[in-house]
């Protein structure tokens, strides 16, 4: 576009308002006298042309002040939406009101005809509103005429889904092309929203893409549960187009333009289970005001605790975390996103004794909650004195220090690999539950458990090992064909885990309820395909067999253990009255001391079968006199 046309247009909206009061004053005579002239059949009589005229001039004195009153004049016309249209009907309905009201009570115009007065708001009404909306049409034919965007077929043809055309065909510059819609309520076929077709139901898919082309499916349903959304991926899954989605609408109506909250289906959306409803006042009656620790503060779950006991008004959030870039991470997340939350970075190693009673010393905490654990089950098969060194030793000294601090509530999280385990990792975490249960005893700290499976995304977990893979090209790597898993989202997790926590009277191992177990090979497939592939033919699938120590699948309660109900949803307790006393409990800790200072690693594996009964130790045995 040249110089002188943007002058040009430059001049036009700076005098824009002047030019619309102008085409009102016209409109509004226009109005009027054309009113006169349909109302005679353009054979005004001589006694009705004076009132004619005199009539313009009170119509425009009673118009034009409301159209400002309206907001008439603010608009840009090329954007004219319903919004102008009922500004415009509402201005010319008081307008029209006000005139017959001056005419009729103050007898200004005693012969002025009825039928002129209605005539008159329908002319108004499509002069001021016409003007506008042609040039709105006249914009929206340019801009068709000119797209040459991604050419898309929304799935839903409800609020979400006009709401994303409606923004698609406002917003050139994401370049898109709604080709059509597709929705399940048969009666909405043949109709269209924006001037985009409803092709018609699922059943009319394949017609629909035959004859459209799409390029992309965007799926505008945002209130599809997990179960429909894996339904419709897997009927998709033949046409192997890209296909993107809406969030919820809260999330869209935050986000502003809904264009720009298209998003890729991640796996997290397949797998969402309904939203828990958390006891609000519970959780701020347990955490706000109270200084509250985390170790293992850099890791999957104890980052996200750290942010959901700030939001619940923690008064100090102190990160204990012996790996510095992820306490650094985590100091940056906290700094950008909360940066009024009194969060306290604290490099320091659960084994450092000395560190932890100067940090508890300082910050006093009212609660801990000790996620700090070694837990790659295969690593930990190869060094057995680190996987006990650190889990086992490690928690008994967190919770030792917190007991002589008067700590208020001690949390350790647990994992389901602590019922029945196979594995050193899995007999760690049971020998820490037993500890903890032990420390309640007597004890002014209540001692309490938080066990639950696996939390997708978490760093060293499956999902972020088989989208390196994908990126890689394959094969993906799958351990068994039949092989399940608990899982459930970091975030499901952690307020599950404050809940439990807030209800928690001392002394329980709390389970958390994390649903039906999902075989990793689905998971794979799921993955692969939302990756834009097929799996087994542009991405293999191989099976590696089981690793050291690993199980087909999870328990997430002991045979020995009794489930009980608890008040917090979602959240369950382990009972059972079979379990050594602390004097048991404390002795073991202090023979596992000795045997770390003698480095006695199979005395420190054989020690951990005395006290996990269902633990058989002889493979690591082995491994670790190798």
């Amino acid at each position: 576009m040249s110089p002188q046309s943007y002058s040009f247009q430059d001049r036009l909206l700076r005098y824009r308002r002047v030019l619309i009061f102008l085409y009102h004053v016209f409109a509004v005579s226009l109005s009027n006298y054309l009113a006169f002239q349909i109302r005679f059949d353009g054979a005004v009589p001589d006694k009705f042309t004076a009132i004619l005229w005199q009539s313009v001039l009170l119509m425009l004195i009673v118009r034009l002040p409301l159209f400002a009153l309206f907001g008439l004049y603010k608009g840009l016309w090329r954007y004219a939406g319903i919004t102008d249209m009922q500004k415009i009907l509402a201005s010319a309905t008081v307008g029209t009101a006000v005139f017959y009201a001056i005419e009729r009570w103050l007898a200004v115009f005693p012969a002025y005809p009825r039928a002129v007065l209605i005539v008159d708001w329908l002319l108004v009404v499509g002069m001021i509103g016409g003007v506008r909306f042609a040039l709105r049409m006249y914009k929206d034919y340019l801009h068709s005429k000119g797209r040459k965007g991604k050419r898309v077929l929304v799935i839903g043809a409800g609020n979400a889904g006009e709401m994303l055309v409606r923004d698609m065909k406002n917003s050139p510059s994401y370049r898109y092309d709604p080709v059509g819609f597709i929705d399940d309520d048969m009666m909405k076929k043949g109709l269209a929203i924006h001037g985009v077709p409803i092709l018609g139901t699922r059943k009319d898919m394949a017609e629909a893409v035959k004859q459209n082309e799409p390029e992309e499916i965007i799926i505008a349903i945002p209130s599809a549960n997990h179960a429909s959304l894996q339904e419709l991926m897997g009927e998709l899954a033949v046409y192997k187009l890209p296909v993107k989605m809406l969030p919820n609408m809260n999330e869209m109506l935050d986000g502003g333009n809904s264009v720009s909250q298209i998003k890729q289906i991640e796996l997290e959306d397949l797998l969402a289970r309904p939203p828990i409803k958390p006891d609000t006042d519970k959780l701020f009656a347990f955490i706000k005001g109270k200084s509250v620790m985390v170790t293992g503060a850099g890791g999957s779950i104890g980052s996200e605790i750290c942010r959901q006991v700030a939001a619940y008004g923690a008064s100090k959030v102190v990160a204990y975390e012996r790996h510095e870039n992820s306490i650094y991470n985590l100091d940056m997340d906290f700094r950008r996103n909360l940066p009024d939350a009194p969060f306290v970075p604290v490099v320091g190693d659960v084994n450092d004794m000395q560190r932890l009673q100067e940090t508890m010393e300082l910050y006093r905490p009212d609660i801990v909650f000790h996620a700090a654990a070694h837990k790659h089950v295969p690593m930990m098969e190869l060094n057995p004195r680190e996987a006990i060194k650190n889990n086992f030793l490690g928690t008994r000294r967190v919770a030792l220090v917190a007991g002589e601090y008067n700590v208020g509530t001690f949390v350790l999280i647990s994992t389901d690999k602590a019922v029945n385990p196979t594995n050193i990792m899995g007999a760690t975490k049971r020998s820490c539950e037993l500890l903890v249960r032990a420390l309640d005893d007597n004890s002014e700290t209540k001692y309490l458990t938080v066990r639950f499976g696996n939390v997708l995304g978490s760093s060293g977990s499956v999902v972020p090992l088989f989208r390196e893979q994908i990126a890689r090209g394959g094969p993906v790597t799958v351990t068994h064909p039949d092989i399940t898993r608990f899982t459930m989202l970091i975030p499901e997790a952690v307020l599950l885990v404050l809940q439990a926590a807030s209800v928690g009277k001392g002394g329980e191992i709390f389970v958390l309820d994390m649903g039906e177990p999902i075989r990793i090979l689905d998971l794979a497939r799921d993955m692969i395909r939302l990756s834009g592939f097929e799996p087994d033919k542009d991405i293999q699938i191989k099976f590696v067999g089981l690793r050291p120590g690993e199980k087909l699948y999870e328990e997430l309660f002991d045979t020995c253990e009794e489930v009980v109900l608890t008040q917090a949803s979602k959240v369950f307790k382990a009972y059972s009255s079979d379990l050594p006393g602390k004097p048991e409990v404390m002795k073991f800790g202090d023979d596992l001391e000795q045997c770390l200072i003698r480095r006695d690693t199979p005395g420190m594996i054989k020690l951990l079968g005395e006290l996990v009964k269902t633990y058989a130790p002889e493979t690591s045995g082995e491994k670790a006199k190798e």
